[in-house]
């Protein structure tokens, strides 16, 4: 049975998602404060985890900054749950290393297949092939480390991912639909903007290997040798 760890300082709303997801069979734990989820996830640690961007003493990115920091932790998967929806508030939560990004309100079924859906990419086995060399840049996939004419680029899991995604289809285009399922595991329902922002600072940390990823204007992304 795995067990997800929510970390929400609003009781009601924790103990509703607990319910629910006891229901789908898993087992839970509750922290309302940072302070109790550490103590928590260094006891036994979760399978997943959910977590709340505003709460008391510490915030929820410090929280998933030190845990992607530390590798004994740093495989966890991690969804934010929080009322801040603004773009630079998803894109502060993917930096610091969250999976996916969830905001209140929200339904308890898109919840769900969240949540399953970053079950299954964290459980995914490791590819055979282990190091993909296009131009430049070098994607180590045993080490999960990316570097451009040697010199290594710090990712987040979902921009490891994505250009993953990208670098194995070279030459192909990908729809911004497509990405979403194939990168963050589901299908999106909304606006793509999601993989606009990831796509912007994923060229960005890459240096010149980032032109290689092109847009498709209207469509989607592909990667191309500069």
């Amino acid at each position: 049975m795995q067990t997800i760890l929510i970390v929400e300082d609003e009781r009601d709303l924790a103990e509703l998602v607990a319910f629910n997801l006891e229901r789908e069979g898993f087992k839970t734990a509750i922290a309302t404060d940072g302070a109790r989820a550490m103590e928590i996830v260094q006891e036994r640690a979760p399978d997943l985890i959910i977590l709340d961007l505003m709460l008391p003493g510490m915030m929820g990115t410090d929280i998933c900054k030190t845990l992607k920091k530390d590798s004994a932790t740093a495989r966890i998967p991690v969804i934010m749950l929080t009322a801040k929806g603004e773009e630079i508030d998803r894109v502060v939560g993917f930096e610091v290393g969250a999976d996916d990004y969830v905001v209140k309100p929200f339904s308890t079924r898109e919840l769900l297949l969240r949540i399953k859906a970053v079950l299954r990419r964290s459980e995914a086995p490791e590819p055979e092939l282990k190091l993909l060399q296009i131009g430049p840049l070098a994607i180590d996939m045993e080490r999960h480390a990316v570097s451009v004419d040697g010199v290594e680029t710090q990712l987040t899991a979902t921009e490891f991912r994505l250009l993953l995604n990208l670098a194995e289809r070279h030459g192909r285009v990908q729809s911004r639909e497509l990405l979403l399922q194939n990168v963050w595991g589901y299908n999106y329902v909304g606006d793509t903007r999601t993989v606009d922002t990831h796509v912007t600072r994923l060229r960005t940390k890459l240096g010149k290997a980032g032109d290689m990823i092109r847009t498709v204007r209207g469509f989607g992304y592909k990667m191309e040798d500069a």
